[in-house]
């Protein structure tokens, strides 16, 4: 790393996320913009949003996106790294056009993207660089100078995104009723998605068996169980587990699904389970729900004693793994031999998505990446 805290050539650093409704009267326009194009219903969209109005019609990721950008903010600035932080949403205000304007119109021209999505996959990583594609040529339409945009690597075995995780699981163990507690299992769980999606997911290379999206997850699991091994002195059992599915039920997705594993721990005897919710960077509506509420309720049926553990949010040790990630990246960019951090048997991920990473069921242009139209 440079020795002063300098991020050029970057002049600005994007935080770019999913957003979410912030009322009831939002739930069923966000749904909207979620799934356009897709024909489905109104109706069937006030029946999918019923999770978001068991909480009164709010997701709680946009006000976690502003407690991450406070964080960031706040350890740039402790540490003297002068860069503006913008934010913009794929499907709610701020929206990610309506960002990349102001950014343009603020005069940045080179901009660093971070996504609140750790691993590799269609939706968590290619879908944002599509909807980056978007907001360029929207802007390009408009007559508007446009900026270069680069996206950070994949931080899933970034130490400061794993300690917290690991504190987490810690955490819980310890609130486990003393008798049950050496026996608990680790269920580390992530966001389903179709087998195709994560057999594609990654680089070519990492094509077959799950992609990238699988082999990071159980990267990362096995470092926070290691840790917890090596912290307790206990070894616990783990198994990597799946939330959130949605489609069509012909099409296979990855499993097991955490309730459906939630009944066989409890059906081989096993005392308890902490779910530790690894696939996402905040407690937003699919953690409060499928796990605080479904995966919990599952448990208490069966006289299972669980625990969650909490996701990163805005812990202080994620914000500056975020500035490291960016110092990292403007280093390479300025031509400076930098060492990446990261943990685990994978190593560092790429900076740069090749072509035929994540590929699309219809290609899209997609910026930040090897085939990217936006050089």
């Amino acid at each position: 790393m440079r020795d002063a805290l300098d991020a050029t050539p970057y002049d600005a650093l994007l935080l770019l996320s999913f957003g979410g409704p912030e009322g009831p009267d939002d739930v069923v326009p966000f749904l909207e913009n979620v799934t356009r194009g897709r024909g489905i219903p109104k109706e069937r969209l006030k029946e999918v949003g019923r999770h978001y109005f068991l909480f009164g019609g709010v997701s709680p990721i946009n006000d976690q996106n502003r407690a991450l950008l406070d964080a960031l903010r706040k350890d740039f600035a402790d540490h003297g790294l002068d860069l503006p932080i913008y934010w913009g949403n794929r499907n709610w205000a701020p929206y990610l056009t309506d960002t990349l304007r102001e950014m343009v119109t603020d005069g940045r021209r080179r901009i660093l993207v971070l996504a609140t999505s750790a691993y590799a996959s269609y939706s968590g990583c290619r879908q944002y660089r599509e909807n980056l594609a978007d907001a360029l040529a929207a802007l390009e339409a408009e007559g508007l100078e446009l900026p270069k945009v680069d996206k950070l690597r994949h931080y899933f075995n970034h130490p400061g995104f794993l300690e917290p995780m690991i504190e987490g699981v810690l955490r819980s163990l310890a609130d486990l009723p003393e008798d049950v507690r050496d026996g608990a299992h680790l269920a580390f769980s992530t966001h389903s998605i179709p087998n195709a999606s994560a057999d594609t997911s990654g680089p070519v290379d990492d094509h077959g068996d799950g992609g990238a999206y699988v082999k990071q997850h159980l990267d990362t699991a096995r470092l926070i169980a290691d840790a917890v091994r090596e912290r307790t002195g206990v070894d616990h059992p783990w198994q990597l587990v799946y939330q959130s599915r949605s489609g069509a039920p012909h099409i296979p997705w990855l499993e097991p699904d955490i309730c459906d594993h939630l009944e066989e721990r409890h059906a081989a005897a096993v005392p308890a389970v902490v779910m530790a919710p690894i696939g996402f960077v905040s407690d937003h509506m699919e953690v409060l729900y499928d796990l605080d509420t479904e995966a919990t309720a599952k448990a208490a049926e069966l006289g299972l004693p669980v625990r969650r553990s909490a996701t990163v949010g805005a812990d202080p040790r994620f914000a500056a793994a975020i500035r490291e990630l960016v110092l990292e990246r403007a280093a390479t960019e300025s031509g400076t031999a930098v060492t990446p951090c990261a943990l685990g048997a994978l190593g560092a991920s790429h900076n740069l998505c090749p072509v035929g990473c994540c590929p699309a069921r219809a290609p899209k242009p997609a910026a930040a990446g090897a085939d990217s139209p936006y050089a």
